[in-house]
């Protein structure tokens, strides 16, 4: 009796079993931008914006002296300082959220700044920007060959902007929150939270197109979409929780958007699922094909969406948790000495567009996991602050937002975190994260089906 129940349990679990599939990943290379890494704003920029992060502090209210504000992963009795402070000067380059390779430069990566200090409130001196980067796998660094700043001179965004009365109409951290990024033959299309939107871009950064979202022939917006009054008025994409993943066909013709968290439904998250809408580039238009996708026991949010080949993606799936499980706060202690709330789960997922069940959710092959990768020739640039006890062929990835992933061939994959400049500090316990690239060996997981 005990064996045939395993049998049946087995046979009726066979999918769940399939998508719990763990690779092994290897450490081939790891690269660091010092998070005190600043640009210059372009030289027809309001002056306003050679000081960022003037509203971070209570209330949002303005703090014009460098300096002023201690930066902190979030308040006592958990929150650990960074030792980085705002305001800065210049605009920081951090905050990768979203990675692309650069066609025709082996070794090159599109990247973009997400929205800036965290919120719409905070962040309207926080300039959007694109990067052009390429990470020395060898010596560990990495260099920003270029930054694009985003800006409106043509007035194709339909609402007022920060920077609303100047002239080249420079976007900010006010107006978006771009966290995805697909290159195409004419620029970008970026995947926005705060309606959430996709916005096309050119090689210069202006803006050529703002897109609503429709999802099941209705609007969806967010509590930070620009026409909405909250909390007058309902929302059904949650705040944060726009298109933190945009993945696009081999051949251009599609776009997947990914929501970063479920859809509210009378205030409440319709399922553990999130939604994926496709988008037609030709036509600039949404199809109105709806894919799901499953998220993990103990997944907060998504952080990244690329395809490998016509029907299979990458996924980064993540807690809100920072820092290496070794040095959780144990029962009566409290940080700065210990993690209080230690990563936990984050995991890379290979899936499977082209099966999905009737429900419309995709097949998940396996994943790998980011607090699990070997690294037997100590690759590893540093492993921050950790038992002492932890073996040293073990490398975590222990932060707080990871939001980069993409194929490099066919055995490798890169991996990058949000910093969150100055409120993250996963690798060490006092000091503020850097942006940290990472090269990982992943050959049975690139080949799984």
């Amino acid at each position: 009796m005990r064996q045939l129940l395993l049998v049946t349990t087995a046979l009726l679990l066979g999918s769940q079993a399939l998508a719990d599939t763990r690779f092994e990943a290897s450490l081939a290379g790891h690269a660091v931008l010092p998070a005190f890494t600043m640009a210059v704003p372009p030289a027809d920029a309001p002056r306003d914006a050679m000081v960022s992060g003037k509203f971070t502090g209570p209330g949002n209210l303005r703090t014009d002296r460098p300096g002023a504000i201690p930066g902190t992963t979030g308040p006592a009795p958990a929150g650990r300082p960074t030792g980085t402070a705002l305001p800065f000067i210049g605009q920081p380059i951090q905050g990768f959220s979203g990675i692309k390779p650069v066609a025709g430069q082996p070794g090159a990566f599109w990247v973009l700044s997400d929205n800036g200090f965290g919120n719409k409130r905070n962040s309207p001196d926080a300039m959007l920007m694109l990067h052009r980067i390429r990470p020395d796998w060898r010596g560990g660094q990495v260099a920003v060959e270029q930054t694009i700043f985003l800006s409106d001179p043509e007035r194709r965004v339909p609402f007022r902007i920060a920077y609303e009365g100047t002239e080249r109409r420079y976007l900010t951290g006010g107006d978006f929150d771009i966290e995805s990024i697909q290159p195409v033959a004419d620029g970008f299309w970026l995947g926005d939270e705060f309606g959430p939107f996709l916005i096309k871009v050119d090689f210069e950064g202006r803006v050529r197109q703002v897109v609503e979202t429709v999802i099941d022939g209705r609007p969806i917006r967010s509590p930070d979409h620009p026409s909405l009054q909250v909390p007058a008025t309902t929302f059904e994409s949650q705040r944060s929780g726009g298109y933190e993943g945009l993945a696009q066909s081999p051949d251009g013709s599609r776009l997947y958007a990914l929501l970063e968290k479920p859809l509210l439904t009378n205030g409440q998250p319709e399922g553990r699922f999130l939604r994926i809408a496709e988008f037609d580039t030709v036509r600039g238009a949404w199809t109105g094909r709806q894919l799901r996708y499953g998220i993990e026991p103990g997944t907060t949010s998504i952080g990244d969406f690329n395809m490998i080949d016509d029907r299979r993606a990458l996924i980064i799936e993540r807690d809100d948790g920072e820092g290496d499980p070794s040095l959780a706060c144990a029962a009566g202690a409290s940080p700065p000495g210990c993690f209080a709330a230690p990563a936990r789960l984050k995991r890379i997922y290979l899936l499977d567009l082209g099966a999905t069940d009737g429900d419309g959710f995709v097949r998940k092959i396996g994943h790998i996991d980011l607090m699990a990768i070997r690294d037997p020739e100590g690759l590893a640039r540093t492993q921050g602050d950790r038992g002492a006890n932890e073996a040293r062929d073990r490398f975590t990835f222990p932060f707080f937002t990871i939001e980069n992933v993409a194929v490099v061939d066919d055995e490798h994959i890169v991996v990058g975190n949000d910093n969150n400049l100055p409120f993250s500090a996963g690798r060490h316990l006092t000091r503020a994260d850097d942006n940290e690239l990472i090269l990982l060996r992943v050959p049975e997981l690139l080949r799984a089906r």
